[in-house]
């Protein structure tokens, strides 16, 4: 009988022993929240404005919480875009993938790409998973794919009393539109505080029309706005494409006018940020309050930059750096250091593959990012030091179809079909972009250089200008024919 009780000890001891081990695991593994903002530019943190001292533009704009994530974590100092659209950018975000070989090349085509997304693969290994805000592929509506739990609004949705789709069905709502997508986002983090989850909060703001919640109408009214050096430049396809819709040549092809525009839309712009720097504090405050900080991944971004005068620009889409470069902050007490900056080049295709090594989940092969969390612990080789960017032309608008090769130190910028269009930059030199060295005779070298590099990423990245792109002429030969100028059907 002894025998047979030891041995039965021995047998629970191991199951028990066992099962012990396994909520070990599970208690280990990282929660996960990416907050993204849409059309945010690097350096709308106050954190960057400090660090450029007399240089910086908004040097009145603070985000405390922001900073926070900064300082106890990760700033990239050198986050990109692959693509500046909000939906082209959004899908590369959950597919690790180019724009086009992910099937979204615009802001008006529903996402279908779904089987190797991130939160899919979340779910497999036991993430309760959560999408809140902006989803924006088309006007697509229902339950968000790869989602538990959705609380989203249908396209751009609206920034006062949105009707919000809640699991895919409408509900009304009272109030300004992200404090009420942080409203439930907190109430998802607290009714899942003892398993393992993975949210995802996409704002509305900074997105035009640019309304901030009431209690920031007037926060900057009285401040004093800096015009960029480069206003006076224009881009080269100026007046050389014609929209079907007016205000987009407005928007993106003429010069803006600093009084009458840009004025009025940046005191609404950095209001509404502001407003989101106050929900990102809640949501950490929360993470505090639940002792959830220290095991909690938080992750910043944005899904593309915006113009502010720049090359007399508003909008995005051209691959100039307001554009094309981002904010990315990082902050996992557990296993990274605090107060950290990276300047290596990472992009948001990196987001799901570093999400998935966070996880412990294998990146699938069909993504083209890299996981940045050996960057962070001092273990990546051969990282990147160029990548592709690419533009494809949507109706309606007046930016062509563009690819670009941006290096560490420099840039090229490609339209196709208009080879007089092309730009050259050394970012070293000349960071705002004002003198194009294209067809000057000390930057040959530079040019072939690029040339070659670009083609080398085309190759790489599979790149083609695809099949649902909204203009896409092909001649008897297939080589793609660009839109003609003022001629765009």
């Amino acid at each position: 009988m002894k025998k047979i009780y030891l041995f039965s000890v021995l047998v629970l001891s191991l199951i028990f022993g066992k099962a012990n081990a396994q909520s070990n695991v599970k208690s280990t593994k990282p929660n996960i929240i990416f907050i993204y903002t849409d059309d945010q530019r690097y350096d709308a943190l106050s954190v960057v404005q400090d660090e450029q001292g007399s240089k910086a533009r908004f040097p009145w704009f603070k985000t405390p919480h922001l900073d926070r994530i900064a300082n106890e974590g990760v700033r990239f100092r050198n986050a990109f875009v692959i693509n500046s659209l909000c939906s082209p950018s959004r899908s590369a975000l959950l597919t690790g993938r180019y724009n086009h070989l992910n099937g979204i090349a615009n802001n008006h085509t529903n996402f279908k790409d779904t089987l190797e997304t991130y939160p899919v693969l979340l779910q497999k290994v036991g993430y309760k998973t959560a999408f809140f805000g902006k989803w924006h592929m088309g006007k697509e509506t229902g339950k968000r794919p790869g989602f538990d739990y959705s609380v989203s609004f249908i396209g751009q949705g609206q920034y006062f009393d949105c009707p919000l789709e809640v699991n895919g069905v409408s509900k009304p709502t009272i109030g300004w539109v992200d404090d009420v997508t942080t409203d439930f986002a907190l109430d998802f983090i607290k009714g899942n505080k003892e398993k393992s989850f993975a949210l995802v909060l996409a704002y509305k703001s900074g997105h035009g029309p640019f309304q901030p919640p009431a209690r920031h109408t007037n926060t900057y009214a009285d401040v004093e706005l800096i015009k960029p050096s480069n206003e006076h430049l224009e881009t080269p396809y100026k007046n050389k494409i014609e929209s079907k819709r007016k205000n987009q040549n407005v928007a993106q092809n003429k010069s803006t006018s600093w009084t009458d525009n840009n004025e009025k839309t940046i005191r609404g712009y950095f209001g509404a940020l502001k407003g989101i720097d106050e929900n990102v504090g809640r949501i950490l405050n929360v993470l505090d309050s639940l002792k959830l900080t220290e095991n909690t991944v938080v992750i910043f971004s944005s899904d593309n930059g915006f113009f502010f005068g720049e090359h007399g620009l508003g909008d995005k889409r051209a691959a100039y750096e307001e554009s094309m470069r981002i904010p990315l902050l990082v902050r996992y007490p557990a296993r990274f250091p605090k107060g950290k900056t990276i300047d290596k080049l990472v992009l948001n295709l990196d987001q799901a593959p570093s999400i998935l090594e966070l996880a412990g989940v294998n990146v699938p092969k069909s993504y083209q990012g890299k996981s940045w969390v050996s960057l962070i612990e001092n273990r990546a080789k051969d990282w990147r030091t160029s990548f592709l960017y690419e533009y494809f032309y949507e109706d309606g608008t007046t930016t062509p179809t563009i690819k670009a090769v941006r290096t560490e130190t420099s840039k090229l910028i490609v339209y196709p079909g208009q080879d007089e269009w092309n730009e050259l930059f050394d970012l070293t030199k000349d960071p705002t972009e004002s003198d194009n060295l294209i067809n000057k005779k000390e930057a040959v070298r530079l040019k072939e250089q690029l040339q070659e590099e670009l083609s080398r990423q085309e190759k790489a990245s599979g790149y083609v200008i695809p099949s649902y792109a909204d203009e896409r002429p092909l001649d008897q030969n297939g080589k793609y024919i660009p839109p003609k100028p003022m001629d765009v059907q």
